[in-house]
């Protein structure tokens, strides 16, 4: 079966099946042999620019355009899948499902579209069982997931004794101007490895927030992870966080318990390596019970004490 993937994870769950793609996305680089694939698609938005921009970028590619990505016809013609895998958690995220049904027709191929929807670990259980059923790799399905909820089971069983005084609220976000606190599986994963996430629930879509609603919650710890940005990318662009007023003041930047996380590979990438987020976050909360992450995959953020507010009389 050919199979072309519009989606990172959806590509890594492609091939933790041994269901190598024909065809892939722009971003879909992992493993490092799908960076070798034929593109099918181009995005609209330079991801080299600050958050700020960006989200400039997806408003105006928006509003001229109608969408940030345009898939090429001509390869989508070309590698002739039997199956598109495509998404509908978040427009910007990928291409959406309406969008690769008009490129299919247009293009002339017979294919079939497969939507993935992730917002939780069971959803991910579910797609993975749900393309090896597509793909005809039921048993490797079976495998895949037995092993990831293993490895999850594993991390709860050594958070499961932390007194709940010893749980840090956390924040994550994964957009940093506007401030975006993530949702979907997030919340999940905090309580996984021995947190807690008071500013949304397993399943909530990430939204914008105001920065006075983060500093009224008051976090213990803070993870920055920027949607599509890597470690270093978010490292130069962390004072869009850390500039904030009240930020220095923040319980999380008090204790020096302030994180940079790779966003495009871990946290907003909801394939197989979620499990791989959720073994570095219980590094970050605990790192008495856990290994620490690597560091190209995390990083302490330093926090300027100077820019503490001073108390108004």
């Amino acid at each position: 079966m050919r199979v072309a993937s519009l989606l990172p994870s959806a590509t890594e769950i492609c091939y933790a099946l041994g269901a190598e793609p024909v065809g892939v996305s722009h971003e879909c680089d992992w493993p490092p042999a799908a960076a070798e694939l034929p593109t099918l698609d181009r995005s609209r938005v330079d991801p080299d620019q600050d958050s700020a921009a960006i989200n400039e970028q997806v408003a105006q590619a928006e509003q001229e355009h109608g969408g940030v990505y345009e898939i090429d016809l001509d390869t989508l013609a070309a590698v002739d899948p039997d199956v598109v895998v495509t998404q509908g958690v978040c427009d910007v995220c990928a291409v959406d499902t309406l969008l690769v049904e008009e490129a299919i027709a247009e293009a002339g191929v017979d294919a079939e579209v497969l939507t993935t929807d992730v917002h939780s670990l069971a959803d991910l259980y579910h797609d993975i069982e749900r393309f090896g059923d597509v793909f005809d790799r039921e048993d490797r399905a079976a495998e895949v997931v037995a092993d990831l909820r293993e490895r999850v089971d594993a991390v709860r069983e050594r958070t499961a004794g932390i007194d709940p005084d010893d749980r840090p609220s956390v924040a994550v976000f994964d957009w940093l101007d506007p401030v975006m606190v993530a949702g979907h599986w997030m919340p999940e994963l905090v309580d996984a490895a021995g947190g807690t996430y008071p500013m949304a629930e397993t399943g909530d879509r990430s939204t914008p927030r105001e920065w006075a609603s983060v500093r009224e919650v008051d976090p213990d710890a803070v993870v920055a992870a920027p949607c599509g940005f890597g470690l270093d990318q978010t490292l130069d662009s962390a004072d869009e966080l850390t500039d904030r007023p009240g930020f220095a003041d923040l319980s999380a930047a008090e204790a020096g318990r302030v994180y940079a996380m790779d966003g495009h590979y871990f946290v907003n990438r909801p394939g197989p390596r979620l499990v791989d987020t959720l073994e570095h976050l219980a590094g970050l909360l605990h790192p008495d019970r856990f290994d620490a992450p690597p560091a190209d995959v995390a990083r302490e953020l330093p926090v300027d004490a100077a820019k503490r507010e001073e108390p108004t009389a």
